[in-house]
């Protein structure tokens, strides 16, 4: 059944080696589940309905571009997005957070009647490919830049912005040792990888992972939640079944909350209150959802960019088959995760790390979803996988993913500017989005700026029209 489902022959692959790539794209982006309920948690959120929330709207999403688009790539709430949600609209804005879920569930319809239409593939196939290479090459950057600051490798520097961490000044039982362990991590996934197992990205993430165990036993690692280092060990307060009850009550308050006019609430500065369907039909409401949405298309375009360079799923246009059941999946995902309660959810980079692991079909999608809905029986034991073993994995995924730089031609100049424009973005600017705007505006005015005019379609002209106007109203 499952090779006439996901035509593993066809694809030259077997389910021993989609399960591993699925369980691994799964350990890369657990942290998900203990992220976004401490992110939407400050926008006034229960943490146990928001981690349900997000691990069902991942399900959902992933079977969806399983079934539909038969490719390796796993979705659940978007990074970003989810900061967007709580400290913006929720914060800066003052609107409360079912309000926020509306926005979230109007853009998802909206992509959807877009991924009906041929707009959404339209825009993917008119990006050069060049760029689609240096989108690749940017992911592979931002994402080792993420895994080494989250492993406190890298912190905040007001001199250099960035530094390497000074293990001789941080504490050595927390910051230090983290560090350390996440750097031999890297060692052990590299030289796992250099001996070519399939499995080299999740066997370093479960090496890493009872190192830090280890480390945690013999008292080299002490735990201090109140400073972000928690426990590697899993733990169950107060009972299995009493945490799990209490959980599901809590995703009882985040499920539908969307669909109650009278919790869609917005505070002035000045204290004043405006309420109910007055708040959802005014300018406002369009502004809060158009950001959404103009931030989540293009993360998701710059992801499915990247990822299918990488699993080498674009055909020799640049262009990716299937490519309407993927933008549909996306779409429904986020309608349907807004339901249960969770911010925009999007396809994710870190399934890169499962493609590099090997996948090339949708059951490696389905196996990372399988994984969600039983992460919510096992919370505690996926959420003590630390950040820092996963660090080793997303480091060699973005090494992996720079390879495609090879392919751009760096000697003309109408090629490779943007491109190198495009890469440097991600990571400088923290942001997908940013450089697939960066790169396609570049690439356009270069270009028509050289008489190579004819390499630029309309929509190119399009885009890079509307992109300025966006960094005009910022």
């Amino acid at each position: 059944m499952l090779e006439r489902l996901f035509r593993l022959r066809e694809n030259k692959t077997t389910v021993r080696t989609e399960v591993v790539a699925g369980l691994t794209t799964f350990m890369t982006m657990a942290y998900i589940l203990a992220v976004n309920p401490f992110f939407l948690s400050c926008a006034g959120m229960p943490k146990g309905g928001v981690l349900v929330a997000t691990a069902l709207a991942a399900f959902v999403g992933t079977m969806l571009m399983a079934a539909f688009a038969n490719y390796p790539f796993v979705l659940a709430a978007g990074m970003g997005l989810n900061a967007y949600f709580a400290f913006t609209v929720c914060g800066d804005m003052g609107y409360s957070w079912p309000f926020a879920l509306l926005a979230v569930f109007v853009e998802g319809l909206v992509f959807l009647a877009l991924s009906v239409t041929p707009v959404r593939e339209a825009i993917f196939n008119a990006i050069p490919l060049s760029l689609k290479k240096a989108v690749a090459a940017g992911i592979g950057l931002f994402i080792t830049l993420i895994a080494l600051k989250s492993a406190g490798i890298l912190i905040p520097d007001q001199a250099t912005y960035i530094k390497l961490v000074p293990f001789r000044s941080v504490p050595f039982h927390t910051a230090g040792i983290v560090a350390i362990l996440a750097l031999v991590g890297i060692v052990v996934t590299t030289v796992l990888h250099a001996l070519r197992l399939k499995a080299a990205i999740l066997l370093g993430i479960l090496a890493t992972w009872f190192l830090g165990v280890v480390a945690e036993l013999v008292g080299l690692y002490v735990p201090d939640p109140a400073a972000s280092f928690f426990s590697t060990i899993p733990h169950f307060e107060r009972g299995y079944w009493h945490a799990l009850g209490s959980t599901f009550h809590e995703f009882g308050q985040t499920f539908g909350a969307v669909f109650e006019p009278s919790a869609w609430t917005h505070t002035a500065k000045d204290g004043a209150v405006t309420a109910g369907w007055n708040l959802a039909l005014s300018l406002n409401f369009f502004v809060v959802m158009f950001a959404f949405f103009f931030v989540d298309l293009f993360d998701t375009l710059g992801t499915l960019i990247g990822v299918s360079l990488k699993g080498g799923f674009l055909d020799k246009q640049g262009r990716l088959p299937r490519i309407s059941g993927a933008l549909y999946a996306d779409s429904v995902a986020t309608a349907v995760g807004a339901v249960f309660g969770t911010s925009t959810t999007t396809t994710f980079v870190e399934s890169s790390a499962g493609v590099a692991a090997g996948g090339k079909t949708g059951l490696t999608a389905a196996t990372a979803a399988v994984m969600f809905v039983l992460s919510i029986f096992l919370a505690p034991i996926f959420l003590a996988i630390p950040g820092f073993a996963t660090t080793p994995a997303l480091v060699v995924v973005g090494f992996l993913m720079m390879g495609s730089i090879m392919g751009i031609d760096f000697n003309d100049v109408g090629e490779g500017l943007p491109s190198f424009l495009c890469i440097v973005a991600m990571p400088f600017f923290y942001s997908i989005s940013d450089g697939i705007m960066f790169g396609v505006i570049s690439y356009t005015f270069v270009n028509l700026c050289t008489g190579r005019a004819k390499r630029i379609s309309p929509v190119m002209y399009v885009l890079t029209a509307l992109f300025i106007a966006k960094y005009a109203l910022m």
